[in-house]
């Protein structure tokens, strides 16, 4: 049942009627109005050309039956029908090879946009929001929406050729091309009919289309994890059963979809009878010839053939309308974290204040509650605490990624709310607690912080750390290719690279969610002189794990579920015998010299012992 409960839609989703739909499409194809009214243009010429074969085949007929002698005439006839089908062929290329290009360029415009609202959306959407879903509006649903495009001007073409071949046949036998119109309004009702079925199963295809793509981006990124611990077999069963449903909701579409089609068919099948009888009664009556009477044969296809395609390609057109939808509900997401205002600093102080604030997630427990603290500029202050103390949500609130619901945060005195977004992260530097590093070189990730900085100057600050002996454990140095994630390279190696992306931005303020993992001692000692030139030339808040990052802070902060229970240095915190000596004692006592030594001492005498006896 909860693969179903996953096609439910999102909550940021929204319904627009089809006239707001339309706008919004229109939105995007106005910028290209030239290639649009050229379009439209061959459209008109290909829909009026495509009408006149029927009437000039039946001229053909009636010339024949009046048995005229001049053959210039047939010739004549046949040479305006290949003329007729080679400009129909010319204007229906026209047509094609420049909606080919504006609909290439939409569907660009398109994703780029929903692209770009994911990235601007808060992270708390990001957080609520599964990447894959997110991914398939990006990719699959403007793919369909391009397609919906295609079919409207396919359709639009089709019923340009029907209304000129309606001209053409009541011109011929008004009484004939009236009994061909009643089977019109029986085609409108049973497309009416069908209408809102089509377009809910094809929402809920789309949903479990997006259901797929996000099982299969979790695990693909979480493969190792699966084989480590044997669960193919049971990651296997998840996707099946998420793409089973995904199969059952296109199915129950197609088959809502496949009744449409063969209806109208048959109501097209019964109008041809209709008139093939009532035309034949007319040719004998002497109301029309009987070119005229072929003429009308030839002509119910084209005539009906507009309600056909709209019939046949209501699939696309549902699925471009939903895909719409999903969209632009991408797109018109709200924003949690809302800026008043736009104050671009030159450069931040790194003085930070949280005043009485109240911060919770989207779960409703409160992590702070009237939270005060107050770091100085310059200061380095680090923050420990058990897991869930609310140490990164800290981290997250300065850096601005999610909203706090009262009190303030100020950044140099200033409400946090009144900056720049992009201008106030440009002074913020942050390591998250798994380094991440983009598929690339070491070069390129750590140039990614600041585009503009020469290979020399990176090399400069490398060979700032132990004289860049960290550098030579890369096989290439900076050309090393640190594969999806750095999966090619050890956790410490990340962090180096993360640390020297830092250093090239030289931050103002400096944010650390220091990872847990064990490294070598050489490796920790290059990443502490990393961090220690960081933390020379900024404002730092560190949410440690290691003693060595404890022990250089200027202030230590204590917290317990969102709550400052001691503050101070390192050696005024232990002297005290209090919270932090228990969290000492329990988590950092064993990275100290002094234990390691005397567990070694330790060790030996127990060797010594042995050996003795």
């Amino acid at each position: 049942m909860a693969f179903y409960a996953g096609l439910d839609s999102e909550t940021y989703d929204r319904q627009y009627s089809n006239k707001a739909l339309l706008y919004r499409i229109w939105s995007y194809a106005q910028v290209y109005k030239k290639q649009i009214f050229i379009i439209l243009i061959a459209i008109i010429l290909h829909g009026s050309v495509g009408a006149l074969p029927p009437l000039l085949i039946s001229k053909v007929l009636d010339e024949g039956i009046a048995g005229v002698p001049d053959r210039n005439v047939f010739y004549l006839l046949a040479a305006m029908v290949i003329l007729v089908e080679v400009l129909g062929f010319v204007f229906y290329y026209i047509n094609h090879r420049l909606l080919a290009r504006v609909i290439a360029d939409v569907n660009r415009d398109l994703s780029t946009d929903a692209f770009a609202a994911s990235m601007r959306q808060d992270m708390a959407f990001h957080d609520h929001y599964s990447s894959g879903r997110i991914l398939s509006r990006i990719t699959t649903d403007t793919r369909d929406f391009s397609t919906f495009i295609k079919i409207t001007m396919d359709v639009a073409n089709s019923a340009l050729q029907s209304l000129v071949t309606a001209i053409i046949l009541i011109n011929t036998q008004w009484r004939l091309a009236a009994t061909l119109f009643m089977v019109v309004p029986v085609v409108i009702i049973v497309v009416s009919f069908y209408r809102s079925l089509a377009r809910k199963f094809t929402r809920q295809g789309m949903r479990a289309m997006a259901n797929v793509n996000a099982t299969i981006k979790e695990t693909i990124s979480g493969i190792a994890i699966a084989k480590n611990f044997r669960q193919e077999e049971s990651i296997y069963r998840d996707f099946k059963q998420t793409n089973t449903v995904s199969y059952d909701m296109n199915v129950k579409r197609g088959l809502i979809l496949s009744v449409v089609f063969p209806t109208t068919r048959a109501l097209g099948g019964i109008a041809t009878a209709v008139i093939v009888y009532t035309g034949s009664n007319s040719v004998m009556a002497g109301l029309i010839s009987a070119g005229a009477w072929y003429m009308f044969v030839l002509s119910i296809d084209r005539f009906l053939q507009p309600v056909m395609a709209l019939t046949s390609y209501w699939t696309q057109v549902q699925t471009g309308l939903s895909a719409a939808e999903r969209i632009f509900a991408l797109i018109d997401a709200e924003h949690t974290v809302i800026q008043t205002g736009n104050y671009v600093p030159t450069q931040l102080r790194g003085k930070i204040d949280f005043n009485q604030l109240t911060f919770r997630y989207n779960t409703g427990k409160e992590v702070l509650k009237d939270f005060d603290l107050h770091i100085q500029e310059g200061e380095n202050v680090a923050i420990v605490g058990h897991t869930g103390a609310g140490k990164t949500s800290i981290a997250r609130l300065i850096a601005r990624f999610y909203e706090f619901q009262s009190g303030e945060l100020l950044i140099d005195d200033r409400d946090i709310r009144s900056y720049n977004l992009h201008a106030l992260r440009q002074h913020m530097g942050l390591v998250t607690q798994v380094p991440f590093l983009f598929e690339g070189t070491v070069e390129e990730n750590i140039r990614f912080s600041q585009p503009e900085i020469s290979r020399e100057e990176i090399l400069d600050l490398a060979y700032q750390i132990g004289d860049g002996e960290w550098l030579d454990t890369f096989g290439e140095g900076l050309d090393t290719v640190v594969g999806e994630r750095g999966a090619q390279i050890s956790m410490g190696q990340r962090q180096l690279v993360a640390l020297m992306r830092v250093l090239a931005q030289k931050p103002s303020v400096f944010i650390l969610d220091e990872a847990t993992a064990s490294i070598d001692p050489f490796t920790e000692k290059q990443i502490q002189t990393a961090l220690n030139l960081i933390l020379k030339q900024s404002t730092s808040v560190l949410i440690a794990h290691r003693l060595s990052t404890v022990q250089s802070a200027d202030r230590i902060i204590v917290l317990e579920e969102g709550v400052i229970l001691e503050e101070g240095n390192h050696w005024q915190l232990l002297q005290r015998s209090g919270y932090y000596a228990d969290l000492y004692n329990t988590y950092f006592r064993h990275q100290s010299l002094e234990y390691v030594e005397k567990a070694g001492q330790i060790l030996r005498s127990k060797q010594d012992l042995s050996s003795s006896s």
